[in-house]
């Protein structure tokens, strides 16, 4: 029960001494470390998939949903609250400090092959969530923020996210047009390609326009994009010089699960979700049902509240410690952790995904955004627009 608005004032948040936990994800390298030196297991190398993947989807299952939300009166004094700011902050140093530590062990050579993938493995979770990190601060108005949100992606080259999250995404999210919202019948695997290219290519294409409208070069130093990949390749230079050729390619293949982790949340925050088209041609306004829900306590506390995405499409300028959960957004059945998991299982994300998302729309798929393949068999036409046929045809 929320508190009435003449309680505000004396309305603390509950989980404010909790929030620092969150930094408990860029550590994972060094309790990786740690774990191996006391026990010689060597197996902990392989800790970062362990905890992401299965002690914090099972401390959810245990603590349960949290669909508390602050009082709208509270808002202003907790979007005020530096200490927030600081949990974000923090992150930065600790990911990059991770990092470092984690090329002076493949530098050593002393670590077998098997233990060197763990460790790039558990660098690669961290890399993913520092995404989301950058995603947190890259929504927010005060220059130092989108900077640390830059330096965040530089670890998995994916400074681009920053153009098309931001200005593409935003706009285009649950349409037929938006490289970063599945579609119903699309697997992750099919998904993942056409999200990587698809999210570069309207990056870039976003970033060209805006430079040109502004009467600037293209390639040059006004380009976000290539300021991002500059970073990202000063970075890994100056890995390489300092440990050795031989931390390059674990460098690269932890770069490439963290994209691919952000990729996967991707999927399951809109999967099959579909902003219908005005009279006028232009699609709805983005609302809590065009995102997927999730309210699991501890994994929105290491995710600085991602999984309520609806609330953050519908405000995109709300700080995480002030997102809310609503009752009418579609919920996912189990936090992010379990849910990526089960995203790279097509059969077994389509059992579970499939007929919650025709429960959501009342058995009625002409209201889906559909995988092209499926809209075909389904309507014998790839390029019929979704609004066009509503009628014809209702799945049970």
């Amino acid at each position: 029960m929320e508190p009435a608005p003449n309680d505000a004032r004396a309305w603390r948040d509950p989980r404010r001494p909790l929030w620092p936990l969150a930094l408990a994800v860029p550590t994972l390298p060094f309790q990786a470390g740690g774990l191996v030196a006391l026990t010689h297991v060597h197996a902990f190398w392989w800790w970062g998939p362990f905890f992401a993947f299965v002690l914090v989807p099972l401390v959810d299952w245990l603590t349960g949903p949290d669909g508390a939300n602050p009082p709208d009166e509270a808002v202003p004094r907790l979007e005020a609250d530096r200490y927030y700011r600081w949990c974000t902050y923090l992150y930065l140093p600790i990911q990059f400090g991770a990092l470092v530590w984690a090329c002076a062990q493949w530098a050593t050579g002393r670590l077998p092959v098997a233990d060197s993938l763990g460790l790039a493995v558990t660098t690669g979770v961290v890399a993913g969530v520092a995404i989301n990190t950058a995603h947190e601060l890259g929504h927010k108005r005060e220059q130092l923020e989108r900077r640390m949100s830059r330096m965040a992606l530089a670890q998995t080259w994916y400074g681009h996210f920053y153009v098309e999250h931001n200005h593409g995404h935003h706009i285009r999210v649950a349409t037929p047009q938006d490289p970063a919202s599945s579609r119903m019948g699309e697997s992750f695997w099919r998904f993942l390609p056409r999200t990587v290219w698809g999210s570069l290519r309207s990056a870039w294409e976003l970033e060209a326009r805006r430079l040109t409208r502004r009467k600037r070069a293209v390639f040059g130093p006004h380009n976000e994009i290539l300021t991002a990949w500059a970073l990202s390749a000063a970075l890994f230079t100056v890995l390489t010089a300092a440990f050795g050729w031989r931390v390059l390619p674990y460098l690269l293949l932890q770069a490439v699960l963290g994209f691919c982790l952000l990729e996967t949340v991707n999927y399951l925050e809109h999967y099959g979700l579909l902003r219908r088209r005005r009279p006028d041609g232009r699609y709805e306004r983005v609302a809590p049902r065009h995102s997927w829900n999730s309210d699991n306590t501890v994994s929105n506390l290491f995710l600085f509240q991602l999984q309520r995405h609806s609330d953050h499409h519908a405000n995109p300028l709300r700080r995480y410690q002030t997102l809310r959960h609503f009752d009418e957004a579609p919920q996912l059945p189990s936090g992010y952790a379990t849910m990526i998991v089960l995203a790279w299982f097509p059969p077994l994300w389509r059992k579970v995904m499939d007929r919650r998302l025709l429960a959501h729309y009342d058995g009625d798929l002409t209201r889906a955004n559909l995988h092209p393949p499926l809209r075909r068999r389904l309507y014998g036409d790839t390029d019929l627009a979704p609004e066009a046929s509503v009628g014809r045809r209702r799945a049970g």
